[in-house]
């Protein structure tokens, strides 16, 4: 089964790359394979173009687009990796969405008789954020986030979800052996995963 690691983190030493990394690893030992979609180091352009909004005259799917939905076609799980920014998730990670797993891919209109065009795919999400788990949990950040992914775009694309682990308290001065910790369960968490679960 192909997976799909799209992960959003300027930093290449960030914690949200090693997870990426991490996941990889332990998919790629079981058997699976990975590909990474690191959105900052492709240079990824998230901003929807006026000619990408289905009802617009012109409308057509840009050659960036097109090429990424053909290296995701075949995609079984689609794990996403970033961080909570201001309490969201960073903006390029948005108009990948927006732009990729959007209209045309992830699904078209009810009235076309097309509605979800994921399904049978599923969808594992790893989230950081500086703050403990606690406070965003307290102050509803982990779930707007899981309410806008989790439910409404695993809904209207047609994927399972699989599961949403959150690490908070992510910061620079983490010791290497609570990094280790939060590492082995990503690794655990594809292991589990790619053994047929």
């Amino acid at each position: 089964m192909l997976q799909a690691v799209i992960v959003a983190h300027p930093s290449p030493d960030s914690f949200n790359l090693s997870v990426a990394r991490a996941y990889a690893a332990a998919a790629e030992a079981e058997g699976g394979t990975v590909l990474i979609r690191d959105l900052y180091q492709m240079g990824f352009d998230p901003c929807l173009k006026a000619d990408e909004i289905p009802t617009a005259p012109d409308y057509r799917i840009r050659p960036d687009v097109a090429e990424e939905r053909a290296r995701l076609a075949d995609a079984g799980l689609y794990v996403l990796v970033y961080p909570f920014w201001v309490n969201a998730p960073p903006a390029i990670l948005k108009g990948y969405i927006d732009r990729v797993l959007g209209f045309g891919f992830g699904f078209s209109p009810e009235g076309e008789g097309e509605g979800p065009r994921r399904t049978d795919r599923r969808l594992l999400s790893f989230t950081s954020s500086g703050a403990p788990r606690h406070w965003v949990v307290d102050t509803g950040a982990l779930n707007a986030v899981r309410t806008l992914f989790d439910t409404h775009l695993a809904k209207v694309c047609g994927l399972t979800v699989v599961d949403h682990i959150h690490f908070g308290a992510i910061t620079p001065n983490m010791t290497a052996a609570a990094v280790e910790r939060h590492l082995d369960l990503v690794r655990n968490t594809a292991n589990w995963i790619n053994r047929g679960n």
